[in-house]
């Protein structure tokens, strides 16, 4: 990775897997002007997962699931941040759903359903008036 000052080739000086999120946190050191920043790698799963919908294959779509969850979650004070953190514990819960790299959207239904379910039932029940099986 190239330093976000110089442009110039930069060194990890120190690296942790984030579970929670499924990501890897690096702190960067530029050999040129010294600077020290962090880092995140974090999957995309846009290229990686396909979704079967109805017997077609179409690319995982973050935003798409952050949508819908919002719309469930908009009677709360915290609706975007509420939304935000449900779509990346789906996505965790999703991680062990993936088959050869293909989700069934029945099986993301469900697993949004169980997490609203625990987090707010009104929330859960909006979602369940829209996305009946």
């Amino acid at each position: 990775m190239v330093c976000v000052h110089c442009r110039s080739d930069t060194q990890v000086i120190n690296s942790r897997l984030q579970k929670k999120a499924n990501q890897v946190w690096r702190r960067r050191k530029c050999g040129t002007c010294g600077a020290i920043f962090s880092s995140r790698e974090v999957a995309q799963y846009e290229l990686v997962w396909l979704v079967r919908s109805n017997k077609a294959l179409q690319p995982f779509n973050r935003d798409k699931l952050l949508l819908s969850i919002y719309a469930s979650c908009q009677h709360r004070p915290s609706a975007l941040s509420d939304a935000s953190a449900l779509t990346e514990t789906v996505i965790n819960k999703l991680l062990f759903n993936a088959t050869a790299g293909v989700l069934e959207a029945p099986a993301i239904a469900q697993t949004v359903q169980v997490a609203l379910n625990r987090f707010d039932k009104a929330a859960s029940v909006h979602y369940q008036a829209f996305h009946r099986k």
